[in-house]
């Protein structure tokens, strides 16, 4: 289920700011797995550490800065690949933060079974796929950045509660019976119509 989301572009600012809002939303500390954007680096170690202060040196001038000490929970991979004419011929991973044992164990339970950003580049698919204004080099881009968030917003709510997913639907015995993302997550039992979406009272404090 998608938690959360950002229409920005790759900087600091933005990566800082997905990240924050990310965190906020779940639980724990999950596996983190991104590209090699360093942007996202920096971001998990603001978000994640302990200041250590440092012992005074005894001579003169400002003490030393306390050493920011990122988290000794925290699992971070990245995934770098290789093209040879618009092709991937090599894939390397990367951990940067956290326990390689820790993390092997993590993606073993995981349907990949290896650090992988195939998760979020599908879905990025879906979405140029789904709203023609994310399509890359085409006429039809956004003209209003508060519409184009507003109905990307309705796109993923499409995609959490009303789209029954082919993955989560076949059951064992091979029958089909429509799940949703939502409910696997336990947010609801049974997928919403889009009257039921658009209808939906959200009450903020």
């Amino acid at each position: 289920m998608l938690v959360f989301f950002l229409i920005g572009d790759r900087s600091l600012e933005d990566a800082h700011c997905f990240l924050k809002d990310l965190v906020s939303k779940i639980i724990g500390l999950p596996l983190f797995v991104s590209d090699e954007l360093p942007h996202y680096a920096d971001g998990l170690k603001e978000l994640f550490h302990k200041c250590i202060v440092q012992e005074p040196t005894g001579r003169r001038g400002r003490p030393r800065k306390p050493e920011k000490v990122v988290n000794a929970n925290l699992d971070y991979a990245t995934v770098h690949k290789t093209r040879d004419k618009g092709r991937v011929v090599k894939v390397e991973t990367k951990i940067v933060f956290g326990s390689k044992e820790r993390i092997e164990n993590r993606i073993k339970l995981l349907p990949g079974k290896t650090i992988n950003t195939s998760y979020v580049e599908r879905s990025n698919l879906n979405w140029r796929i789904w709203d023609a204004h994310l399509t890359r080099k085409s006429l039809t881009f956004a003209k209003n950045f508060k519409w184009l968030k507003a109905k990307f917003s309705i796109c993923i709510a499409f995609y959490n509660f009303i789209r029954s997913h082919e993955t989560l639907s076949r059951s064992v015995d091979r029958t089909f019976k429509p799940k949703t993302p939502a409910m696997a997550a336990k947010v609801t039992n049974h997928p919403w119509s889009i009257n039921e979406l658009l209808g939906y009272k959200v009450y903020v404090n």
